[in-house]
């Protein structure tokens, strides 16, 4: 069966501007759900959007996911006033109903992992049901309007322990079979599968306050799911790591950037230890890729914005994990992966909120052998880990 999903985006947000944007542990909004789509059991995933920024992005980010697609959506669906369904239906006609279970993802849930989405589908494909939705199991108690209680016995107040609470939409992920939608015309109909989230996936996007909440929430559980192993890959950005985050100009364009020498030798130890050496960078600089040919670094990738899918994307090309991977960062743009991966690094003058999230802030600053310390401090952990 096709598994097809919609993400669908709009380009004015009133709550906040440009929300869908907006970085979010240094990744536009969108990307957590798209990047958990991409390494889910989905066949291909639509960003059904009216900003043609998002979709230029998209193509150039994400042009080695054979799954992700764009549509353009028009202007009436994507009002204030437009719902959700009218969307899907829109997005329906365009590719012709080619598809046998429509999955909405919806991009203000970023706590959605691949595992919720499969187990959705899962809903349809091996329970039999007709559509499927996520939800949370809250214990709060609630009350009507009233002054009466919804859901429990004021004379008689369970304990948390002892009280199944209630379910609650979280709004993350819905999943139903063409039929049944062509049918009801709505996004869950006939029998209906229900998957549980996480308690704090119920948390809605719709000031700052609640994004910074649920950033938070994220890199904890992102920090959470660390494993410490053996590293096999050290991933490093290059201006405010390699250099010291300065670039000289003439009226020709860039002109020059300084390195410190001393690293080279310690990446060169580094690789004789079996540790691959990778270098990822958002800029598309020519300076950048002669030092990396020089220091005969072969993973070296250019112009990379969101650094987290792709990093994900190049250890799944490898059988490998997180875990087996050191990052060393300096700014808002490396975050999601300095929460992620099996030890992060930063330099002693890198910014303060990822002073904050690394898990070893160095000594040394940027281009003045920050790379050199890290160099020696994974050779003494490699040993370490393997008994040596």
């Amino acid at each position: 069966m096709k598994k097809t999903a919609i993400i669908p985006l709009r380009k004015n947000s009133k709550g906040i501007p440009g929300k869908n944007k907006k970085k979010m542990l240094g990744r536009p909004l969108f990307s957590w759900v798209l990047g958990e789509a991409i390494f889910s059991e989905l066949d291909e995933v639509y960003v059904f959007t009216d900003d043609h920024e998002i979709i230029e992005y998209i193509k150039r980010e994400y042009s080695w996911s054979p799954k992700v697609k764009t549509l353009l959506r028009n202007d009436e669906n994507a009002s204030d006033t437009a719902s959700t369904e009218s969307a899907m239906l829109e997005f329906a006609e365009q590719i012709q109903n080619d598809f046998d279970i429509l999955c909405l993802l919806q991009a203000t849930s970023p706590m959605t992992s691949a595992a919720d989405i499969n187990a959705v589908l899962g809903e349809i494909l091996i329970n039999k049901k007709e559509s499927a939705l996520t939800v949370v199991n809250t214990h709060r108690f609630i009350w009507n309007s009233d002054g009466t209680p919804s859901n429990y016995d004021v004379f008689n107040r369970p304990r948390r322990q002892d009280f199944e609470g209630l379910l609650i939409e979280n709004g993350a992920v819905y999943a139903t079979t063409k039929e049944a939608f062509l049918k009801s015309k709505n996004r869950v109909s006939d029998s209906i599968g229900l998957v549980k989230m996480p308690e704090e996936s119920l948390v809605e996007i719709d000031s700052l306050s609640d994004w910074e909440i649920v950033e938070k929430l994220l890199a904890d559980r992102q920090k959470k799911r660390k494993v410490h192993q053996r590293i096999n890959y050290l991933v490093l950005d290059v201006d405010g790591v390699f250099t010291d985050g300065c670039v000289y100009y003439d009226k020709e364009g860039e002109l020059a950037k300084k390195f410190d020498m001393r690293d080279g030798m310690g990446l060169e130890i580094l690789r004789q230890n079996q540790v691959e050496v990778v270098v990822m960078t958002s800029e598309n600089s020519e300076l950048v890729a002669q030092r990396m040919k020089k220091l005969q670094i072969k993973q070296t990738f250019l112009g990379v914005k969101d650094k987290f899918s792709f990093l994900t994307h190049f250890l799944s090309e490898r059988n490998s994990s997180f875990g087996a991977v050191a990052y060393a960062g300096d700014d808002v743009n490396d975050l999601a992966n300095i929460c992620s991966v099996g030890w992060s690094f930063t330099p002693s003058d890198a910014t303060d909120v990822v002073k904050a999230n690394a898990d070893y802030v160095l000594t040394h600053a940027s281009g003045a052998g920050a790379i050199r310390e890290i160099c020696e401090i994974l050779l003494k952990y490699n040993k370490r880990y393997e008994g040596i």
